[in-house]
This record gives C-alpha cells, sequence and structure tokens, in this order.
C-alpha cells in the first residue's frame, strides 16, 4: 500500500493549493450573495484551465424555496456599514463583517443596553441592544420588543470581528427591520464594564445592504473518468477571509483535482466527482435536483483542513461514516495520515506525530451528513478547534501547510489504493482493519449489533472492490425517515412553533445530535438493536431526549413507524 504514498508524494502541490485559497480568500462568500457566485466561478474556470468536464450547476436564494428541509435565505448583498461607540469606530472597510450577514438596510443612533437574560427584554424598547449568545434567536426578541439596533459580540474571539449569518427568509422581513452589526469580544468588554458602573453608552450604527428577489445558488460539479465514482465535497462559503473556514477546502480539492486528473486511467475501478458547494443549503439541493446517488460508492468531505497546532491548538480529526453507513474508506485514509504524520524519532527509534491527529465516530456538523443521509457512506476531515473560527481573524497566514500536505497526499494515496489495489492486497488490509475496529469497540462494551453492520458494510464495499467480504442480513425497520435533511429549528417553526420550540431546546444537548445516526440505523434495524448499535457507537446516549425528538418528528411528519 506504500506505493500508493510515493505516488501521491510525487504528483501533489502544496504551494498550488496555497495559492487557490488564497484566491479564494479574496470573495465575501456568503450565502445568497453574488460574491459567492463569483467564488463558484472561479472553481469552475480553474476546472476548464485543466481540462476537465465541469459545470456549474444552478439552484435559487430566493428566501422561499425549500433545499429539501432548509428554506433558502434571502439574496442578500452587503455594500458598507458602520458602528461607532463613544467616538471609536469600526467600518466595512476594515472588515465586512461589521455588518452582521442578512442584516436589512438600517440606521440607529442612541443608547446602548445589554441583554443578558430574558427579564432584561423590557428594557429594549427605543434602544440599541448588545447581546453575547443566541444571536440569531436574539435579533428576532430585539425587533419585536421594539429595539432601535442590534449589536452582537462573541465570547472568546477576542480583538476578532465574529461572524454571524442571520439567514433571514422572506417572511422573517415582515418582522426584521433594525440594523445587525458586529463589533470584537474586546471592545465589548470595555462597553460592558461602562454599563456595569451605570455608565451611559452612547452608539450610532449603520447597515447598507442589497435585498434582491433572487439569486444563484452555484454547485460546482466535476467529474474524471465513469461510474462509479468517489465524490469529494467541500463548501465554498463564508466570509473573506474565511482561510480556514473553508477556502482550505475548497482551495485544497481543487489541487486534489488537478493531481488526480493526471494521473486516473480507463483501469481504475473508479472515477472521480468532485463537488463544491454553499454548506448544507447546496448539498441538499445537489441531492434534490441533480444526484444520481447510485454513482457513488463514498465520499469525502473536506472542511477546515489547514488548522495549525501552534497557531490554533487544532487537531487533526478524521470524522468516520456512520456506523450504518460502515466502510473501509475509514481505515485506508487513517492508514495514510498515520503514514505521512511523522517528524523525528521516539527513543525506540519509531516516528514521532508531527500533528495532533484521531479518527472520531461519526460527528454531524458539515455536507457529509447529507451524504450519508441518502446511503452514501461519507466521512470528513476537519481541523478543530480553531481559535480563529467564524471571525475576521481566520486569515492565509494561519493555515499550516503540514496540515494540508498531510490531507492532501493521504486523499490521493487512499483513492489510488480504492482504484487500482490488487484485490488481495485489498483483502488482507480489511481483515486487518476489520480487527483493528472491533476491537476499539469492543474494549468497553459489547458489538453485537455492530458486526452485524460491519459485515454488511462490507459486502457493499466487497461489489464495488471485487473482493468476497461481508454478508448481508435482512432489514428489519422501526421507522421510516420521510423528509431526509438537516433538522432545522428555524425551518421547523413555519410548519409547527411548539414543536419547534421543543426541538430548540433539546438540540442544546450536543448528544442529541445523535438522532441522524438513530434515524438512519431505525430505517434498518428494530427499535432495540438501532438503540444498541447507537450505544456501541457512541457510549452513553440520551435515549429519553431521542426518543422525545422522534415523537416531535413524527408529529410533523418528518418520521413515521413502521
Amino acid at each position: 500500500m506504500r506505493r500508493f504514498l510515493k505516488e501521491a508524494e510525487e504528483y501533489f502541490n502544496v504551494d498550488g493549493a496555497l495559492g487557490n485559497i488564497a484566491d479564494i480568500t479574496k470573495f465575501h462568500r456568503i450565502q445568497g450573495s453574488k460574491e459567492l457566485v463569483e467564488a463558484a466561478k472561479y472553481i469552475l474556470e480553474e476546472l476548464w484551465l485543466l481540462g476537465m468536464k465541469a459545470e456549474l450547476l444552478e439552484d435559487t436564494y430566493d428566501g422561499e424555496r425549500l433545499h429539501l428541509t432548509l428554506k433558502s435565505p434571502i439574496a442578500w448583498d452587503v455594500i458598507e456599514g458602520f458602528v461607532e461607540i463613544n467616538g471609536k469606530k469600526l467600518t466595512t472597510l476594515k472588515t465586512p463583517l461589521v455588518v452582521m450577514a442578512h442584516s436589512p438596510s438600517g440606521e440607529a443612533e442612541g443608547e446602548v443596553v445589554l441583554i443578558e437574560s430574558e427579564d432584561e427584554w423590557e428594557k429594549a424598547k427605543g434602544k440599541i441592544v448588545l447581546v453575547g449568545k443566541e444571536w440569531r434567536e436574539n435579533y428576532e426578541k430585539a425587533n419585536k420588543n421594539g429595539a432601535i439596533g442590534f449589536i452582537i459580540y462573541k465570547k472568546g474571539s477576542g480583538k476578532a470581528i465574529p461572524y454571524v449569518g442571520l439567514f433571514l427568509t422572506k417572511k422573517d422581513l415582515e418582522w426584521a427591520k433594525i440594523p445587525a452589526v458586529a463589533i470584537s469580544e474586546e471592545w465589548a468588554e470595555e462597553i460592558i464594564a461602562k454599563l456595569k458602573k451605570g455608565e451611559k453608552v452612547e452608539a450610532k450604527i449603520k447597515t447598507v445592504t442589497e435585498i434582491r428577489e433572487k439569486q444563484t445558488l452555484p454547485i460546482v460539479y466535476a467529474e474524471i473518468g465513469k461510474a462509479p465514482y468517489i465524490l469529494f465535497t467541500a463548501h465554498i462559503c463564508h466570509p473573506t477571509p474565511g482561510a480556514n473556514d473553508n477556502a482550505s477546502g475548497s482551495g485544497l480539492l481543487l489541487e486534489i483535482a488537478r493531481v488526480l486528473n493526471n494521473l486516473y486511467n480507463e483501469e481504475f475501478r473508479f472515477g472521480f466527482a468532485f463537488l463544491w458547494v454553499p454548506e448544507y443549503h447546496g448539498s441538499q439541493a445537489f441531492i434534490e435536483k441533480f444526484a444520481k446517488l447510485e454513482n457513488y460508492y463514498v465520499s469525502m468531505n473536506l472542511d477546515m483542513v489547514g488548522g495549525s497546532e501552534d497557531r490554533t491548538n487544532s487537531t487533526l480529526m478524521l470524522i468516520k461514516t456512520p456506523l450504518s453507513r460502515f466502510s473501509i474508506v475509514n481505515g485506508l485514509l487513517e492508514y495514510f495520515v498515520n503514514l505521512l504524520n511523522s517528524q523525528g524519532k521516539s527513543f525506540g527509534g519509531e516516528a514521532l506525530p508531527k500533528l495532533k491527529f484521531k479518527a472520531y465516530s461519526y460527528e454531524a456538523g458539515s455536507d457529509h451528513d447529507v451524504l450519508n443521509f441518502f446511503g452514501v457512506p461519507s466521512l470528513m476531515l476537519i481541523t478543530w478547534p480553531d481559535n480563529y473560527y467564524h471571525t475576521s481573524e481566520d486569515s492565509l497566514e494561519k493555515l499550516s501547510k503540514d496540515s494540508l500536505e498531510i490531507v492532501g497526499k493521504s486523499i490521493v494515496a487512499t483513492v489510488l489504493a480504492l482504484a487500482k489495489a490488487e484485490r488481495s492486497e485489498l483483502k488482507r488490509f480489511v481483515r486487518g482493519y476489520i480487527m483493528k475496529y472491533l476491537g476499539e469497540l469492543g474494549l468497553d462494551r459489547d458489538i453485537e449489533v455492530s458486526e452485524k453492520l460491519i459485515m454488511s458494510g462490507l459486502l457493499r464495499d466487497s461489489k464495488f472492490l471485487g473482493v468476497n467480504l461481508g454478508h448481508e442480513f435482512k432489514p428489519n425497520p422501526w421507522l421510516r425517515w420521510e423528509r431526509k435533511g438537516i433538522i432545522s429549528v428555524k425551518a421547523i417553526k413555519e410548519i409547527d412553533e411548539e414543536v419547534a420550540e421543543e426541538l430548540r431546546k433539546l438540540f442544546k444537548d450536543s448528544k442529541i445530535y445523535h438522532i441522524y445516526e438513530l434515524l438512519m440505523l431505525g430505517e434498518a434495524l428494530p427499535k432495540e438493536e438501532s438503540f444498541k448499535a447507537l450505544e456501541e457507537e457512541f457510549g452513553k446516549i440520551e435515549r429519553e431526549k431521542l426518543e422525545k425528538v422522534l415523537e416531535l418528528l413524527s408529529r410533523i411528519g418528518f418520521v413515521s413507524f413502521v
């Protein structure tokens, strides 16, 4: 298997990836904006220059259309804006993040009040409110409680200006009237200190934005060779510079496309497909309108792959496919990352890791989710945490060349192994990986149901790879996932406000995001086996809360029970 790594190292150029990333950071890539479309066209033109078969697929942002379960935000662009408080001023010339994404145009001048709890909204009328959490929900409360302006900050962001998208819909524009701006945590703390001493703080804010009837939702899609394909995804949205999130994944994917375009030949088991989308809205629109799901073997999602351990305290994370979508792609990618991630020598002469790296059980949070929901095993590579995440300081110089190089080369080596390794090599590797995987799962708990799911996943792998492994089991589902997609409390609110509010409270618990894997498991297994599999995969779960989520989803027709 190591020979595929040598091939990847020979052709992959990390400086080329960095050049792509630098170009993408120039665009203010807010969902619903014209610069998001321009960034997508940049990707498309680069693919054409490589001689690749690529196209711009189009859906729509109009504030009304559903992308499966997600309501489209409005078509929106920022023109200019500023915030001025006690003589200190910050404008969009410094960073466009001063104006919150999707804010209406407006001006406000008056006294600032800090809102930290629900019972303080009574003092918002006629004032400019300052909030540090639950920004979208609090923006609505600010409008409905008579505030004239809205200022946010984000704890932990220091001197940076935070990015928060309001994702307003056309219906929201009936109440969303006041201008919304963002300031740094450092500045907010100065203001809060004055307010808590009883001093009066005056502010002036202005936002000039353009809200259109519609804007293109751009999806860039390219193919090399013929089906079945290994699919690669990256979300191209987010504000400028957004170097790690997610110019890093988008730019690195361009370099991977260049390499695989040069290396592909018709004897490969797989062709390659590439997808650049606005996060979630784009992947759900792609599934709904354009995807031929039967053409894809597995998918790999690149999201924030340039974080550095020394500057942002990041760990390189491999988020594996769910157990319900088990595939050996997890093992191959982990193997090649470990080979690349080495430097120096231990006392015994063994290599030491260059970056912090760990493979994790499935976690929701990016476009890999959507492919998994619809039956395509999808993993994700991501660097996390990131001290500059969703702020104006997510800039190019903070990226790690080591991380980009390890991710890029390991992905190329993985797909080359899948595409052209001998069957005997693959069979030997699979057997070794299964022993390792089952051993890790079985250290703390019984894994009876997991073995069944792994054997089913292996059978699917075998059909694509031409090896004889795994076996089939007869599905015995206890539920049907009627409306697949991201569970959006905001969209559900338009269906049933009571259900939406209950879901909002439940989703404050991060373990509730296991609901996605439970839904996938429930389409194949009986109820008790589904929960048993969930415990085998994740350990302790919040069963009572998960069952409550299912009950709420069934109430609005998203789930039905067999």
